[in-house]
């Protein structure tokens, strides 16, 4: 029983430390362009080696 009132506030701080770093992610920007990362990694930015 002595666990679980140690446990439980440790897990909620957690929980709420995971909540603001999703909330700061979204408000940053990190999911604003979803396709651009997926379609950047099909072209070349260097010049081909002669």
């Amino acid at each position: 029983m002595d666990t679980l009132l140690i446990l439980i506030p440790v897990a909620l701080v957690a929980s709420l430390l995971a909540l603001a770093a999703f909330l700061w992610s979204l408000r940053s920007g990190q999911y604003e362009d979803l396709d651009g990362a997926a379609s950047r990694i099909l072209f070349d930015d260097e010049k081909p080696k002669r």
